[in-house]
């Protein structure tokens, strides 16, 4: 196994942000409300910050529009700008929601995980498990539940340095419920990934953007474009006979969240460093990836060019 090498996690140049397009006395501004009005009336000014940031900020509209004009070909000017309406007030209350799960407390939300079972079942194997999920939903409410696995779960995580957007634990001022590995640091992770699995724990990677360059990725077809994503998870899995359990947490209703079990990937041992041997299990990764946006297109928030394949390079 080759792991992605720590100059490439650091040094190499991407496109992409995942800071917060609002500024700290925003957040803290939502925050307060919350505290003081609920969870509701943040909902209510987020469908009109929303109307403003998109008519106003054209940065924002940009953001989304490789997706949606993919995801919705052939829209016309109004029909674009209402997509790219939708999808800001979509995130903005999940956003809003992921706060009031950690500063009103369990209480004002359900997340149901209908996949439990199936998930028990490979953790039970002994041989770890890696749950590869997307930009989709609220992936925070899902890594929060995984305490009915009861075994130890780690993320791989990179957060950037002053982003104001506080993550569920850090609103309850406590550690968080999960460990953090971060692919910037030795390695990109490498080991740490592979000590949580020969342990027998949870590992948590994003599937559908990559930290480093092109090394660390493979090309698959995804909503009639070419996009690179990352082949590690199908790396490890070879290597430590781990199963890979595709995963996408949505909102399913007014203050409801559900997790979905997509697909269970096994990938054979030793299938040695060639990107190109993992390219099926990407594949596979990218059709649920393309069933989940099919039934629910404004809750995928991978607010990248994917389909730039220069802009990861």
């Amino acid at each position: 196994m080759r792991p992605t090498d720590e100059t490439d996690a650091r040094q190499e140049r991407k496109s992409w942000s995942a800071r917060s397009i609002g500024s700290r006395w925003q957040h803290q501004f939502f925050y307060t409300l919350i505290r003081l009005a609920g969870r509701r009336a943040a909902h209510v000014l987020v469908v009109f910050v929303a109307l403003y940031y998109v008519l106003f900020r054209p940065s924002v509209r940009a953001r989304s529009r490789p997706y949606l004009s993919r995801r919705f070909p052939g829209r016309n000017g109004l029909l674009r700008l209402w997509d790219s309406y939708r999808i800001t007030v979509e995130i903005g209350q999940v956003l809003v929601d992921r706060a009031a799960l950690g500063i009103l407390g369990p209480g004002q939300l359900t997340v149901r995980h209908s996949g439990r079972e199936d998930l028990l079942e490979q953790v039970r194997e002994g041989r770890g498990v890696i749950l590869v999920t997307a930009h989709a939903g609220c992936w925070q409410f899902a890594i929060e539940g995984l305490h009915m696995l009861e075994t130890p779960v780690s993320l791989l995580l990179h957060r950037e340095e002053d982003d104001v957007d506080l993550h569920i634990f850090e609103h309850r001022g406590e550690d968080a419920a999960f460990r953090i590995i971060d692919p910037a640091g030795p390695l990109g992770g490498a080991l740490e990934m592979l000590q949580v699995l020969k342990h027998g724990e949870v590992l948590c990677i994003m599937g559908d953007r990559a930290m480093g360059g092109d090394r660390s990725t493979v090309e698959v077809a995804f909503l009639g474009g070419r996009v690179r994503v990352p082949f590690i998870p199908y790396q490890l899995a070879s290597t430590t006979g781990a199963p890979v359990v595709v995963i996408f947490p949505y909102k399913s209703g007014p203050g409801n969240y559900s997790l979905q079990v997509a697909e269970v990937i096994r990938v054979p041992e030793d299938l040695g460093r060639t990107p190109e041997a993992y390219r099926p299990y990407a594949e596979a990764f990218i059709r649920a990836l393309e069933g989940f946006v099919e039934e629910r297109p404004y809750q995928f928030f991978n607010f990248f060019d994917m389909w730039n394949q220069e802009s990861i390079r």
